[in-house]
């Protein structure tokens, strides 16, 4: 039965359920990661590296590294220095930080 709905969709009998937005995704994954402190080293126009602890959700260790940044916007007011705490996962197989915040 499954293989015949899966037909019937590939050929447009079906309509599948709409792919929820990026933006939602990250959202949702944004409440599940945890925060990693850091201090920027350079900030660059869609990225900005970090010299960062571990950061438990990829098992890595700590070490200095750039990360992608999906909102520039995010990266307007960093500079080195700054000490920030920070969201990273994997998007489209790049290590992307979702969330940057000044350290409280």
């Amino acid at each position: 039965m499954k293989a015949i709905l899966y037909a019937a969709a590939l050929l447009g009998g079906l309509a599948l359920p709409a792919a929820p937005s990026l933006a939602a995704d990250r959202a949702v994954a944004a409440q599940s990661l945890p925060w990693t402190e850091g201090t920027v080293k350079k900030v660059n126009p869609a990225s900005v590296t970090i010299a960062h602890g571990p950061i438990i959700n990829l098992n890595m260790d700590a070490m200095t590294m750039s990360f992608a940044v999906p909102d520039p916007v995010q990266l307007a007011k960093l500079k080195a220095g700054d000490k920030v705490r920070f969201q990273v996962t994997q998007v489209d197989g790049r290590l992307t930080a979702i969330r940057i915040e000044p350290r409280p």
